[in-house]
């Protein structure tokens, strides 16, 4: 090996480790590694710049300001308290459509506020229908996860492969191109979350007792409100419309600024620099990795071994991989470091490449089975105070149905 291949082997080794250790946050980690790679020789100032003014991290960060918009002018409140208004009326029967609603929205917008917004309208719908909020709280995130996997925007993730695999000189993934596949997961998942979820959630309520409903999100400001709305419609029909997401989104919140809609204060409050940061790091250790040659030795490795099983085993292995390691480390990590790999898995088989790359968006938001995996399974863990084993009594079942789907579903949308 060349010096080079042996210090991004350290680097990454070390970011590894950092993340399963959870002792350095991950954007620190992320960082650090890029740094290290910059000055021990191994990447450029120009492979520092590709990694982090991507394309994805502009359009994070500006999906990022919209979503803070309809947050601030009080939309997503308005939206909350109606189903609010709902749970009074419908009883039982609103819970499953309320997490529905919020799958739903997670399509659009990020996925952590929608579940903070609406943890505590499932508190109280939980009390009226007389059962614990713990049957209700996993599902509500599950259902957030998956809606994200529904659109390129609905995770960074999906943002974030689609980065990686344009870097592979494969054409940029369209707004809608994965719906097809999100939602036969997502419906696959509702099923479970349904008739087999509640067998296996705990009965027992060990949510605060002091917990109440409360106000999700500020005073509606109407003109503002509309403003936002509009906007973010704009950039929905845009990206929809072929345009580059990362062009449209930067549009959209530079629009939010020039008009008032939004304050630079509330802007940037909303940029959550953490996650931006992180992915920012990890895609120069990606630079580094595809610069010294080794992501092309280990796609060889791998494509020596899966080669005699056919494309749909191979399939399987990048999905089933993928998942394994997105619940143990950083998903925007676990993103960058398999999506090459299964760019030069498909190359080495002779086949298209893309329904490999769905596969890594898939398995990488895919993290039901620990607490860890995903941020709102982290929050419902608070809230709900579920010990780890309720998450993977919960989601590994789920896991499994996801990659059988996946690898059923995926070939059919995205031919080899």
């Amino acid at each position: 090996m060349t010096f080079e291949q042996l210090v991004t082997l350290a680097v990454l080794a070390a970011v590894v480790v950092a993340l399963l250790s959870d002792r350095i946050r991950a954007d620190v980690a992320a960082m650090a590694a890029a740094a290290a790679l910059a000055g021990l020789g191994v990447v450029t100032l120009e492979d520092l710049g590709r990694g982090l003014a991507s394309p994805a991290i502009v359009a994070l960060a500006s999906l990022f300001i919209l979503a803070r918009a309809l947050d601030v002018t009080g939309v997503m409140g308005v939206v909350i308290r109606s189903a609010a208004r709902m749970t009074d009326r419908m009883g039982a029967a609103s819970a499953p459509l309320i997490i529905a609603l919020c799958g739903s929205l997670s399509a659009f917008l990020n996925n952590t506020p929608i579940v903070i917004l609406a943890a505590p309208l499932m508190q109280d719908s939980a009390r009226r229908i007389g059962v614990s909020a713990k049957r209700l709280l996993i599902p509500l995130s599950y259902a957030s996860i998956m809606g994200g996997s529904c659109t390129l925007i609905g995770t960074s993730t999906n943002l974030l492969v689609d980065d990686m695999a344009q870097r592979q000189h494969l054409p940029p993934f369209s707004l809608f191109e994965i719906t097809g596949v999100g939602l036969a997961i997502a419906a696959a998942g509702a099923l479970y979350l349904v008739f087999v979820a509640p067998r296996l959630l705990p009965a027992d309520d060990g949510v605060s007792p002091e917990t109440v409903r409360t106000e999700a999100g500020p005073a509606f400001r109407p003109a503002q409100g509309l403003a936002a709305v509009t906007i973010f419609a704009f950039v929905l029909g845009a990206a929809a419309g072929g345009l580059s997401i990362a062009v449209v989104a930067f549009i959209g919140a530079m629009a939010l600024l020039l008009f008032r809609v939004l304050s630079p204060e509330d802007a940037y409050s909303g940029l959550r620099p953490q996650v931006l940061l992180m992915i920012g790091g990890m895609l120069v250790v990606g630079e580094a990795l595809g610069k010294t040659g080794l992501a092309f030795s280990a796609t060889n490795t791998v494509a020596a071994w899966v080669q005699p099983l056919g494309p749909i085993a191979a399939l399987a292995v990048i999905y089933i991989a993928t998942s394994i390691l997105t619940e143990i480390m950083s998903n925007a990590a676990v993103a960058v470091l398999i999506t090459p790999l299964a760019i030069g898995l498909a190359e080495n088989l002779g086949v298209a490449p893309r329904p490999f790359v769905v596969a890594v968006m898939m398995a990488a938001s895919a993290s039901f089975a620990t607490p860890v995996g995903y941020q709102t399974n982290a929050i419902v863990q608070q809230i709900g105070r579920y010990s780890y084993m309720d998450f993977v009594r919960v989601g590994l079942p789920l896991n499994a149905i996801s990659a059988v789907v996946a690898v059923w579903m995926i070939p059919k949308v995205f031919p080899f």
